[in-house]
């Protein structure tokens, strides 16, 4: 149930879970629970900031209400230093609400501050940039980290994004992403802000929290590559509640479809095959490496695969899926086999199909190596820094090279892996026009939709488990293990915000690197509890160099069996 109600020339709209009012003299929205309990004032005249200027609101208007539809909504129109016409638009369901800005105008989109911006208009407070004030308890970024540390104080910042690499300030390449939503602990539960944007306009790169001492804002990141001619909404943030954070996630999964902003998901036939053990080689490249002071790509190679697999074999192990890892391929650009490394990569391929696997090749996404310049993304100085997905000519390129893969190699399909090198700053220049959450579909969909074409059964692989990507990737990868951290309870973590992003996608769970034996020990019975168990070594650990005995192989032997009478039970 949701009422409106007015008193003193404000607005107040009250439903079971919350409570918004609009006072008549101040643009600040009060947001309460639905007992009555304070949880944030919210700065409704937000910033958006173009490539011409930043945006400050220099006059309001009064909030026009509406109640035609399903929602009770409320708009205060604005006047701006670089827009023509601003709307700040409030809409109100019964069990939740939503807030979006829709500027008129031109310009290209920098950063845009929810609930946070510069204002001039009103001479008793002064001008400059307000903030939100906020009653929160504690924050939750579901985005794994290198600390994987998902608490954060609400009066710090926090990121989510679809970059990364093992750099200060930029750990966080694990899932690229996640979804775009935190959840923040309030008395009674936790509240989720989450980024709700129709298909085509998920243009952002990152999403920020902006904490202090008793307020905050959040901020979509554009990096100037969203032009603005005309009217143009910006994604709503949505609020629900729900009793945990997880819970929340699911949450904001729930609105994305109900909004039309997802699709529904993962495909409900799956082959059988999705779901079987892997084997993966790159830990078994890493530890060839360590042993022999080389590098592991060089370890890429088919007697280096074939004498991993007979070493399984003869222990009794039988992976059903085997992934050639980081290099089999000449150029990361092209993928066309080495074959100095693979003389015979069809002839192996189909010596694993006799034998009841499938085999999935390793792409390293993004990767500008051995093609054309007219085919990448760009910097101002002309170097490439990426695949242009957006590009006819790489577009090209990258259909013919999985028609090659899967009909000429005869592979059953991709792990994508290094998807956090998605080309990010406001220099960089591509072909169209998709950046961000839409630059990833746009590859990813190339890549899905041509290898479906070629073989129904193909299966990519990604750690990409975003609901809005979930019609492009069929399982979501954990990505690499932090040896730093509690191996298992960081996995946990990964697991369930997977399950919740793409309810329904096989999980691959991944098994490098680890700090020891022991800790290896420890997660291979966990594996089939989170996803599918996969291997990554089959002689020795990498990072300690110990070996591998034969009661690690019966673990393996009798993990993997129940794992698969498990799976015979369900179907």
């Amino acid at each position: 149930m949701i009422q409106l109600s007015r008193d003193d020339g404000g607005v107040r709209v009250s439903a079971d879970a919350y409570c918004l009012t609009w006072a008549a003299d101040r643009p600040f929205v009060t947001f309460a629970d639905g007992a009555g309990r304070p949880l944030a004032e919210l700065f409704t005249l937000s910033s958006v900031h173009s490539a011409l200027g930043q945006d400050d609101t220099t006059r309001i208007g009064t909030w026009q209400v509406d109640t035609t539809g399903e929602a009770i909504t409320l708009s205060l129109d604005a006047a701006s230093s670089v827009w023509d016409a601003k709307r700040y638009t409030f809409e109100c369901f019964p069990d939740r609400w939503r807030y979006s800005v829709t500027v008129q105008g031109r310009g290209a989109l920098t950063d845009v501050h929810y609930f946070g911006g510069y204002y001039s208009g009103h001479l008793g407070w002064g001008s400059g940039f307000f903030r939100s004030g906020q009653h929160f308890l504690e924050g939750f970024n579901p985005e794994p980290n290198s600390a994987e540390v998902t608490g954060f104080p609400v009066a710090g910042c926090s990121t989510i994004d679809l970059m990364g690499v093992p750099l200060p300030g930029r750990a966080d390449w694990f899932f690229t992403p996640p979804p775009f939503c935190y959840a923040l602990r309030v008395p009674g539960g936790w509240l989720a802000m989450g980024v709700e944007a129709p298909p085509g306009e998920n243009r952002f790169t990152a999403y920020h929290y902006h904490g202090s001492a008793g307020a905050f804002h959040l901020t979509l990141a554009y990096e100037g590559h969203t032009p603005v001619e005309g009217a143009y909404t910006l994604p709503a943030i949505g609020f629900d509640f729900a009793p945990t954070p997880y819970e929340a996630l699911a949450c904001h999964r729930a609105a994305l479809i109900r909004h039309r902003c997802a699709p529904l998901g993962i495909e409900s036939a799956q082959p059988a095959w999705w779901r079987e053990p892997i084997f993966c080689g790159w830990g078994a490249q890493c530890y060839a490496a360590s042993r022999d002071k080389g590098r592991a790509p060089d370890y890429a190679r088919q007697e280096f695969y074939e004498d991993l697999l007979s070493t399984l074999v003869q222990r009794g192990i039988q992976p059903g899926t085997v992934v050639l890892d980081d290099k089999w391929q000449r150029t990361y650009g092209e993928n066309r086999v080495d074959p100095d490394k693979w003389p015979d990569l069809a002839g192996f391929i189909e010596r694993q199909h006799t034998a009841g696997r499938r085999v999935l090749l390793w792409l390293k996404a993004w990767d500008p190596e051995g093609l054309p310049v007219d085919a990448c993304v760009t910097n101002a100085a002309g170097m490439p820094v990426a695949a242009d997905p957006t590009d006819p000519l790489y577009e090209r390129l990258l259909r013919e090279s999985v028609r090659r893969m899967l009909d000429d190699y005869g592979a059953d399909g991709f792990k994508v892996d290094f998807t956090a090198r998605i080309p990010s700053g406001p220099g960089l220049r591509r072909h169209g026009d998709a950046w961000g959450l839409e630059l990833m579909k746009a590859y990813l969909g190339i890549l899905h939709g041509e290898a479906r074409r070629v073989k129904p059964d193909a299966l990519i692989m990604t750690h990409t488990p975003h609901p809005y990507l979930a019609d492009v990737v069929d399982m979501i990868r954990l990505n690499d293990i932090n040896t730093g951290a509690d191996v298992n309870r960081a996995m946990r973590h990964r697991a369930q915000v997977a399950a919740l992003a793409c309810p329904g996608a096989p999980i691959d769970t991944d098994n490098w690197p680890m700090p020891d034996l022991a800790t290896w020990r420890a997660y291979v019975p966990l594996q089939p509890e989170l996803g599918v168990p996969a291997l990554y070594f089959a002689t020795h650990i990498d990072s300690t160099g110990e070996a591998l005995t034969e009661d690690d192989y019966r673990l393996i032997r009798e993990t993997w069996a129940a794992y698969r009478l498990k799976l015979r039970e369900q179907t």
